[in-house]
């Protein structure tokens, strides 16, 4: 239900938007000139594919002089708070990336987790949270997962370091079932993983999380995450050593076959474990 208000939230400002841009006789491209975004984002906010930002409803209300009222619609509708605040503008990006690039060294990646693996994370991390707090956090991530079934669905490599396949998060059993849901994704081709084994060296998971993202109208980000803060970069140079760095440990990693056997390997070792536990 929550999920349908949010989605309500956005249509109602982009069939505003849109309503309001073709009174004042502008075209999505003439908007976008004007406040700063191209035209493409102006179709995405006005088909609901993309949240507005706070500070493109503010230009807008500015360019086509309607007194506040996109800022006013996105503090009543569209504000919210389900992600950490470092990671607000990544969910958003995602949602339009044609490609997207991670690393993961210690956990399964949002976008592959089952919702009893993304559960037993997010009660590691707060043991104290309540169960309407939980919930909201797995629902987050699950519906972000969404863009893996759309038909315009980025393209998505992730790398994964032998140690996730090895950490029986949520117990082996629930391990087993996430490991069998990347397994199938990879056979469905909507991911190819490959997997950097504990034989690769120290250097393979000595950084953080990395994750890069290229869009169709804007130029490629890198992220980097740790256990308590994230950073979006955008500065091309710094951008470049961090497709660098993933390009090396792409080479690093066993290829996608290997990788899925040893994946359906790993499922099958927590399932043992699971059966005499």
């Amino acid at each position: 239900m929550a999920n349908t208000r949010r989605k309500a939230a956005w249509e109602y400002f982009g069939e505003e938007l849109k309503r309001r841009r073709e009174e004042a006789g502008m075209t999505q491209s003439e908007l976008g000139q004007l406040v700063f975004v191209s035209g493409g984002y102006i179709g995405q906010f006005e088909q609901a594919f993309r949240k507005p930002q706070l500070d493109v409803a503010i230009r807008i209300d500015e360019t086509l002089r309607t007194g506040g009222f996109f800022e006013r619609t996105w503090h009543k509708l569209i504000k919210e708070k389900r992600y950490a605040s470092y990671f607000e503008e990544v969910a958003e990006l995602e949602r339009t990336a044609t490609k997207i690039c991670d690393f993961a060294p210690l956990v399964v990646p949002g976008l592959l987790q089952t919702p009893a693996y993304a559960r037993a994370l997010t009660l590691e991390s707060d043991p104290f949270a309540t169960e309407a707090s939980v919930q909201d956090t797995v629902d987050a991530r699950i519906e972000r997962a969404q863009i893996l079934a759309d038909a315009t669905r980025p393209e998505f490599w992730v790398i994964l370091h032998e140690h996730v396949l090895r950490n029986p998060v949520g117990g082996p059993a629930a391990m087993a079932d996430q490991l069998d849901r990347i397994a199938a994704q990879i056979r469905e081709r909507t991911v190819l993983v490959t997997v950097i084994p504990f034989a690769g060296g120290a250097h393979a998971s000595a950084g953080g999380m990395l994750r890069l993202m290229e869009f169709e109208d804007a130029p490629p980000v890198a992220y980097t995450e740790t256990s308590f803060a994230g950073t979006l970069i955008d500065e091309p140079a710094v951008v470049k050593r961090a497709q660098r760095a993933y390009d090396l440990l792409r080479g690093a990693s066993l290829t996608p076959e290997a990788s899925l056997d040893l994946i359906e390997s790993a499922a099958e070792d927590h399932r043992r474990c699971a059966r005499t536990t």
